[in-house]
């Protein structure tokens, strides 16, 4: 993770007692050391390396409720389109952090708790604010992009983010634009790893997409043209080709 100064942007938007709470956890993460000790680790005396300052002892992210860090960042995650996009590597950067500390994953268990309940009750969700619910497929697969185990996807949330996806494309929802954006988006983003996961679930996937595209009732042109543009870059190995960009971007544009 970089200097913590970049992150600041995404959490100018909350009150101040909030703002302070993820900068601590934040500068928790940032202030790892050459000797492999986190800022949490080196408040402690079995740590080698030299001892926190004062300064640094009021970051400690041990007087952090890291649990209340998460329901923070997963509720603005809900209400903001833009910090649901960026808020997975807030994430991976707080539990890489954590895990520094052996046994330690408040933060993670927190976030996969706050995921499954609002995955359990995503179609209240989404019919009480499709931007809630945009946001919530989001930031769940920005989660799944960035979090790892073993160097693997988190297998836990390979059937909910499959699950999301489908519901995004059945045909009332391939009438909104707004999901039918968020799906394309997301599929650019970990259709390739979520297909090595499930090749099944993705041909089942592009199954329902592929019948949307060619039953296009209530579908607008410009839902036509991302469904289109989807298919072909899943079947040009999730790239897209030099020819597919200047068709389908001079569509967008025009």
């Amino acid at each position: 993770m970089g200097d913590p100064g970049k992150e600041e942007y995404k959490i100018q938007c909350f009150d101040a007692e909030t703002q302070q709470l993820l900068k601590t956890a934040l500068k928790a993460a940032w202030l790892g050391t050459e000797d492999g000790c986190s800022a949490w680790q080196r408040s402690s005396t079995n740590c080698p390396g030299p001892r926190p300052s004062r300064s640094t002892q009021d970051r400690n992210p041990g007087a952090v409720d890291l649990e209340k860090v998460a329901n923070v960042i997963v509720d603005h995650s809900l209400q903001d389109s833009v910090f649901s996009k960026e808020a997975g590597r807030m994430c991976h950067a707080i539990i890489q952090a954590e895990s520094k500390q052996a046994g330690q994953s408040v933060f993670r268990r927190g976030l996969l708790n706050r995921l499954q309940q609002e995955y359990q009750t995503r179609e209240q969700l989404r019919a009480r604010s499709l931007q809630g619910w945009v946001c919530y497929v989001t930031f769940i697969c920005n989660i799944f992009d960035y979090l790892r185990v073993n160097n693997m996807p988190m297998m836990a949330l390979v059937n909910p983010v499959y699950d999301c996806l489908f519901r995004l494309a059945q045909p009332d929802s391939l009438s909104k634009e707004e999901e039918v954006d968020c799906l394309v988006l997301q599929l650019h983003r970990v259709g390739e790893q979520l297909e090595k996961m499930n090749g099944q679930r993705m041909d089942e996937l592009f199954v329902l997409i592929r019948d949307g595209f060619l039953l296009p009732a209530g579908l607008s042109s410009l839902a036509q043209l991302l469904l289109l543009e989807i298919i072909e870059f899943r079947a040009a190995g999730w790239k897209t080709t030099p020819a597919a960009h200047k068709y389908y971007y001079s569509e967008v544009s025009d």
